[in-house]
């Protein structure tokens, strides 16, 4: 038998909402549990009893239990009773807790979050909210900020608490950030957004503006610029994401002059120099500092999201990534020389997510293998603030510590783990005057069941300083980059509200029409599509993907002409655009135009030479022209493209069979081109099957030819095909009377 919770020798703050006590026993007879605390202040005990392995401590025996426990231990012994013998004590066992006198003292501000991340990625609005109260909460704290529809991340408030900072995107900018002061209700509007993007915008390099701080006197920012971060999602729940800065400076924002600059010293873009943070008095910044990587083939991924294969290095383990905590003075802006933290640099180990002490007197930090955020290892560790020996707090649980904030007075410290649940909860844990921490205690009540608690920074306001945040600064874009995540994510229907918000707010926005339109026809609504792209070009006449797009729908109805003017407005306003000079070039081939469509073709194959779509049109064109050697020349070259594309298989495949010229005529090849034809339609495609018994035909395989006729004619015959169904019934009969003639 186990007590699970609380631990032996905890220690909660007073105030805290009742916990509730789990414990596991695997003794088959147990049915029943007794609890019973005894005290040292010599009074009575108490005395429970539970039907299951845990027991919700009542609110009112809560009260009595701490007030008791301040002086001293309780001891909390859980019995298990069952069998034959009533009240026989089957097992049990006991832990020790108390109570501290020194309180909290302040409410918490935490986000909470849907595991595996890579969903609240994808639909923020959905399933990212911020939550907001003291740890007296009795289930979770209010929601004040919620259905954001773009990432907000991470956030910190000045010493005062009168000032949050936190991350946001804004329309195409996703460098944006919020800085405001704390009211009861918060509006997040453009007035309070700033742009780490400011920072030499004129040098066109990408900019996210990630893990800020705002200073203690509300006054500056710290914020990481030309930064990117190795962000990859998993579907496990337990760790669901890797994230890791690798290129970055640090640059100052001052909120008085309303100016970006670069911090001298941790400006040097040999490394990644990320995760600023402020000395209580604001005279230092502290900030994790590694050798800075280039991932490849990233220069126009606009999304901290990044393929799995920019850090497949590093999730297979061939390559490490750490970093060293560094000091430089602030000097107002002006930086200094960095200089290595003793404890928390050149130890092998990964050193990140610095916190100081209130009082200025310590910093905890993170520690793992490698990396940053969510790692399984990763303890929190104490040095004194001007660096020394690192001591390992006892407050670390066996599974991931980390995202850790100081309550206002120094005394307890709030973590996130994993120790009882994949979904993260937080913490508390006592840091007496040595620096030494208590046993923690757990905030469980504190999340909606299956959420995920994380960044909770303590904030020194009262416990009902903030009620609400509203968002009021998102506009078409916002509503626009959010749909189109979706998009990349292959999930037109969860684009497609999003896209109408957009056009909600404002219904001239093209990009959001257009892709409108286009989710609408993933999902098969034609015509809800069509009326799209007509409006869309009501309000953009020359819209050129517009015009192409209704193109495509009227030539798969067979309204050619209607289709090749379309074609014509999209390549008056984008001559270059290849779609349509080789769609206008295919409706001309199939209207009896071959001359203008030789015009549009030859400009297709300009602008893109190894397009097998256009040689397929090429080589069609040659074919009708009696070019045959260059009709086989362009198929090759589009089955080189498209090895599946089956017009190019069989067509191919006819010009080997029964061309003229014995440089053409390879009957072996034509009768494996046309056999992987019908492989890729499954047998089920009458006209590659008829194909296919030309081919055998032309062989002098009559027999084969009529058999593959037959499972044609089927075919054309349940599709009702009946003018096919006539013509491959001339054919069979032609093959049958060969057959017969040379007794195949």
């Amino acid at each position: 038998m186990k007590i699970l919770y609380p631990l032996d020798e905890a220690l909660f703050p007073p105030g805290i909402a009742a916990p509730t006590f789990r414990w596991q026993d695997t003794h088959p007879d147990a049915d029943a549990w007794r609890i019973v605390l005894r005290f040292t202040d010599g009074g009575p005990g108490l005395e429970f009893l539970s039907r299951q392995t845990e027991w919700p401590v009542p609110d009112e025996a809560w009260a009595v239990i701490q007030e008791r426990s301040r002086e001293g231990e309780v001891r909390v012994t859980v019995s298990s009773l069952g069998g034959s013998v009533p009240d026989e004590v089957l097992s049990q066992t006991s832990v020790r807790f108390s109570t501290s006198a020194d309180e909290v003292g302040a409410p918490l501000f935490f986000r909470e979050v849907n595991l595996p991340f890579l969903t609240a990625v994808k639909d923020p609005a959905a399933h990212i909210r911020w939550r907001f109260g003291p740890i007296s909460s009795k289930g979770p704290p209010p929601i004040v900020l919620e259905k954001l529809p773009v990432c907000g991340n991470c956030h910190s408030f000045s010493a005062d608490g009168s000032t949050l900072a936190l991350e946001v995107d804004s329309g195409n900018d996703k460098g944006a950030y919020a800085v405001t002061p704390v009211e009861k209700q918060i509006v997040l509007n453009q007035e309070k957004l700033i742009s780490w993007s400011e920072y030499r915008r004129e040098e066109e390099e990408l900019t996210f503006g990630l893990l800020c701080q705002v200073s203690p006197d509300g006054r500056h920012v710290v914020g990481t610029v030309k930064d990117r971060a190795l962000a990859v999602y998993r579907p496990d729940i337990t760790f669901s994401q890797l994230f890791f800065l690798v290129k970055g400076i640090l640059a100052i924002y001052d909120r008085q002059a309303k100016t970006f600059d670069s911090l001298p010293g941790a400006d040097d873009r040999r490394f990644v120099q990320t995760n600023g943070t402020w000395s209580p008095d604001g005279k230092t910044i502290v900030f994790a500092r590694s050798e800075a990587y280039e991932p490849e083939g990233l220069e126009n991924i606009r999304s901290v999201v990044v393929p799995p294969e920019a850090a497949e290095v590093f999730v297979k383990g061939e390559r490490p990534f750490r970093y060293d905590l560094y000091r430089i003075p602030f000097n107002g802006g002006k930086g200094g020389t960095p200089e290595p933290i003793e404890g928390a640099s050149g130890n092998g180990m990964s050193n990140y997510f610095p916190k100081f002490s209130p009082d200025g007197k310590w910093i905890v930090f993170c520690r793992a293998r490698n990396f940053m955020l969510l790692q399984p290892d990763s303890e929190l560790y104490i040095i004194p603030a001007g660096g020394g020996q690192a001591r390992r707090l006892c407050c670390n649980t066996t599974r991931m510590n980390s995202w850790h904030s100081w309550s206002p007075n120094g005394k307890w410290l709030v973590f996130s783990s994993k120790m009882y649940s994949p979904y993260t909860e937080l913490f508390l844990t006592h840091i007496d005057e040595n620096g030494d921490s208590s046993v923690p205690v757990v905030l469980s009540g504190f999340t909606e069941p299956q959420r995920a608690a994380n960044i909770p920074e303590f904030v020194n306001v009262a416990p009902d300083a903030i009620q609400q945040i509203i968002e009021g600064f998102l506009d078409d874009l916002h509503y626009y980059r959010a749909g189109f995540a979706f998009v990349g994510q292959n999930d037109p229907a969860g684009a497609i509200p999003l896209f109408q918000k957009s056009l909600e707010i404002n219904p001239g926005n093209t990009l959001s029409r257009l892709d409108l339109a286009d989710a609408l026809f993933d999902l098969g609504r034609v015509e809800e599509s069509r009326t799209q792209l007509v409006k869309l070009l009501e309000i953009d006449p020359a819209h050129a993907l517009a015009h192409f797009r209704l193109a495509t729908f009227l030539r798969d109805e067979q309204r050619l002409e209607e289709a090749a003017e379309h074609f014509r407005q999209a390549l008056r306003g984008e001559p270059d655009f290849h779609e349509a000079n080789a769609g206008l070039a295919s409706i001309l081939l199939e209207t009896g135009h071959p001359e203008e469509a030789a015009e549009y073709l030859a400009e297709a194959i300009r602008l893109e030479p190894q397009k097998g779509l256009t040689n397929c049109y090429c080589a069609e064109m040659m074919y009708r022209n009696g070019k045959l050697a260059e009709a086989a020349f362009c198929y090759r070259r589009a089955l080189e493209q498209n090895p599946e594309h089956v017009p190019a298989m069989v067509n191919l495949a006819s010009i080997l069979s029964t061309g003229d010229r014995p440089e053409l005529r390879k009957m072996d090849e034509a009768l494996a081109l046309v056999t992987r034809a019908c492989e890729v339609t499954r047998y089920e495609n009458p006209d590659v099957l008829r194909s296919l018994a030309g081919v055998c035909a032309a062989a002098g395989r009559f027999g084969d030819a009529a058999n593959v006729a037959k499972r044609a004619l089927e075919l054309a015959v349940a599709a009702r095909d009946q003018e096919q169904a006539q013509r491959i019934a001339r054919l069979l009969g032609t093959y049958e009377r060969f057959r017969a003639e040379r007794g195949q």
